[in-house]
């Protein structure tokens, strides 16, 4: 005979249920907030104001969008997490995210426990590329210039726990090199001083790089990528090259707070992918350097499935290179 505490706890949930189908029935009903990890004018900034018109005009709602910089996009992450799992409150985030779980042990946060992922929304390709009077022309040469004994190898990077930054620790535990760090604030001022000769490399968007490439003013060794950019065809990836690890991507997904209704989701995931047909977006992106994904990885799954492979990834090269956040 069931009990009256298991009648009312089974009341509840059907109510529960019952309300979540209906609020989701009604989705969206007013404006969406998209909370954007860091300032404006960088990627990610730049990749919300691209979705932004298509993915509301797929909504049928106003998306309004929210920078909250600080602490590599963890301060986001968190008022994000805090929100209520509604649907109308998203997180635009990257490949910090992933890192931050090992970056900063004190957040208040998890990445996977607290958050459902809705899609992924790009991938961009980075170069390693030097100083335009750095004496090596191709990456074996470059990798026979810093086996040179007492050779004082400078690496500029756009800050602590940046892909960048991680990304080029990563390529050089791989490669077996010593280098010494030399930290910016972002990445305009780390490509202002290697164009200037005062570090020798740095990790530099491809897309950013190919003009300077192609008139001179910098030289490229290899791509932090999956897969070759079409702006730089003869690059190859590290991965072809033969540093299989190195075969990362800079990605960007949108993301709601855990305990958001599947329905919800499904209809975020149905917005987003509507705003990657776009013919704008579609162009803007060939123009950028960016790719997005096939149709068969733009699923909330897709996107859980690279979340949980990137943490133990950049969590790796955290803890092998004791890089702590600053």
């Amino acid at each position: 005979m069931i009990s009256a505490r298991a009648l009312a706890a089974s009341i509840l949930a059907a109510s529960l249920l019952t309300a979540g189908t209906a609020s989701a029935q009604t989705y969206p009903n007013r404006p969406v907030t998209m909370l954007v990890a860091f300032p404006p004018g960088g990627a990610d900034d730049a990749t919300a104001r691209i979705l932004q018109d298509p993915f509301q005009k797929a909504l049928g709602q106003p998306v309004v969008i929210e920078n909250i910089g600080g602490a590599g996009g963890m301060i986001a992450a968190a008022k994000a997490a805090r929100a209520e799992p509604d649907g109308y409150t998203i997180l635009l985030h990257q490949d910090a995210l992933a890192a931050g779980m090992a970056l900063y042990p004190n957040r208040t946060f998890d990445a996977e426990k607290d958050f459902v992922p809705i899609g992924l929304v790009n991938i961009t390709a980075n170069t390693l590329a030097g100083r335009p009077t750095l004496p090596p022309n191709n990456f074996a040469e470059l990798l026979k210039w810093m086996k040179v004994p007492g050779q004082n190898i400078r690496v500029g990077h756009p800050g602590v726990g940046s892909f960048g930054h991680l990304a080029e620790v990563l390529l050089f535990h791989e490669l077996g090199i010593k280098v010494t760090q030399v930290p910016y604030r972002g990445a305009g001022p780390a490509l202002v001083d290697l164009l200037a000769g005062q570090v020798d490399l740095g990790p530099i968007s491809a897309v950013v790089a190919k003009p300077l490439v192609q008139s001179g003013k910098l030289k490229v060794y290899g791509l932090i990528a999956k897969k070759r950019f079409a702006g730089l065809p003869d690059l190859p990836t590290f991965g072809e090259l033969g540093y299989k690890k190195v075969d990362v991507d800079f990605w960007h997904m949108l993301l709601a707070p855990a305990g958001t209704p599947r329905p919800i989701v499904e209809k975020l995931n149905a917005a987003l992918r509507a705003a990657l047909a776009d013919p704008k977006v579609r162009k803007t992106y060939a123009d950028g350097g960016m790719d997005e994904y096939p149709d068969s990885e733009e699923t909330p799954e897709a996107a859980a499935t690279l979340l949980k492979n990137e943490i133990k990834l950049w969590g790796d090269v955290v803890r092998e290179n004791n890089i702590a956040a600053q």
